[in-house]
């Protein structure tokens, strides 16, 4: 296995043992791949997918062990970080199965960190697994605490099965960030005491601008709440610290003095954070997607059946590496009420 070695003083990443680190074509290196493992989830959040939904045949995704072989071939090349995501990926049948696998790379030391992102609903079935498989912290979306409004944001959802996830997730020993939608007409008025319910439980909390992928039935517009907002209306009340602190993410932090938590923003609308951008994002069927809000992709499943060897599977990185674009063009048209891009964010993977 490849060795990677993150401890330059200038803090680049050096892959010894023949590969090569991912790099596009601005110079950034490519150290964190999103993996969605399904476009399934058990909620449907109205600002993330329609109330119907059609969802891929079991056919079209890519076998664990399809998984497994792209996620180490990126290992191999330089990324040091995989997030596993969905959809929900704890509704996807045989997901630990992955995950032990893909803690081999933690134990060798070629992998950095494991983690996924889960809406919180099976997380008390499977904190305690997770937790021995070296995951050591994992991010739960969580818009609302309260039972009804976090009903009607889901379609349906259950806050009492969430929270008893985060509960589990605690107990097993896994940190924990909560991740919110910043959303006008719904939660913003949620938005600082739920900061105070996290901080409170030793939780980081981020805030997101909502994004415009896909078609949902309605419009975006009007519950768009950019953060800088929400950062104003806290800083009247709160005293917020900068903070250096990087999550391998997008997120930008502060520190809430009062409180001592972090509290982190992701803003795709109101402020880019393309400039810094080490992602790339896998889709459950093998699309490898070099920019979230672009549609330039790489078929990698047609790669991995087409029987190549690792050697080309790298190539086959770095060539679709060599496209990743400068950013995205992320837009809330309210003249036009149309998604930026048609595809959803389930199906790319959050």
């Amino acid at each position: 296995m490849d060795q990677i070695n993150s401890d330059r003083p200038d803090g680049t990443v050096a892959v010894t043992g023949g590969a090569s680190p991912l790099i596009d074509p601005l110079g950034r290196k490519i150290t964190y791949i999103r993996v969605s493992v399904t476009d399934r989830c058990d909620f449907r959040c109205f600002y993330c997918m329609g109330e119907d939904m059609e969802f891929l045949k079991r056919n079209e995704l890519l076998s664990l062990e399809e998984l497994d072989r792209l996620c180490s071939a990126f290992i191999r090349n330089g990324v040091v970080k995989i997030r596993l995501t969905g959809g929900e990926p704890l509704v996807r049948r045989g997901l630990m199965w992955l995950v032990r696998q893909l803690s081999r790379h933690l134990g060798s030391g070629a992998l950095q960190e494991l983690t996924l992102t889960t809406n919180g609903s099976q997380l008390s079935r499977f904190a305690d697994e997770l937790a021995e498989c070296g995951v050591k912290r994992i991010n739960i979306s969580m818009d609302t605490l309260d039972p009804e409004q976090f009903r009607e944001v889901t379609r349906g959802g259950d806050l009492a099965k969430v929270l008893e996830g985060v509960r589990a997730a605690q107990e097993a020993g896994l940190k924990i960030k909560i991740n919110t939608v910043a959303l006008r007409g719904v939660n913003h008025d949620e938005i600082e005491p739920m900061m105070l319910w996290a901080h409170e439980q030793g939780m980081e909390m981020t805030l997101i601008e909502t994004m415009p992928l896909g078609q949902i039935g309605g419009s975006r517009a009007d519950n768009y709440l950019p953060l800088s907002e929400v950062r104003e209306q806290l800083a009247q009340k709160y005293t917020l610290l900068g903070s250096d602190h990087c999550s391998g993410g997008p997120a930008r932090f502060v520190t809430i003095a009062e409180t001592g938590g972090r509290l982190g923003m992701i803003t795709p609308l109101s402020h880019t954070f393309c400039e810094s951008c080490n992602r790339v994002r896998l889709t459950s069927t093998g699309t490898l997607f070099m920019c979230l809000g672009q549609e330039d992709s790489a078929d990698l499943r047609q790669v991995l059946r087409s029987g190549i060897d690792d050697a080309g599977l790298d190539a086959a990185l770095h060539e679709a590496i060599a496209r990743k674009p400068k950013g995205h063009d992320f837009i809330i048209d309210r003249s036009k009420d149309e998604p930026a891009l048609n595809r959803h964010m389930s199906v790319t993977g959050g």
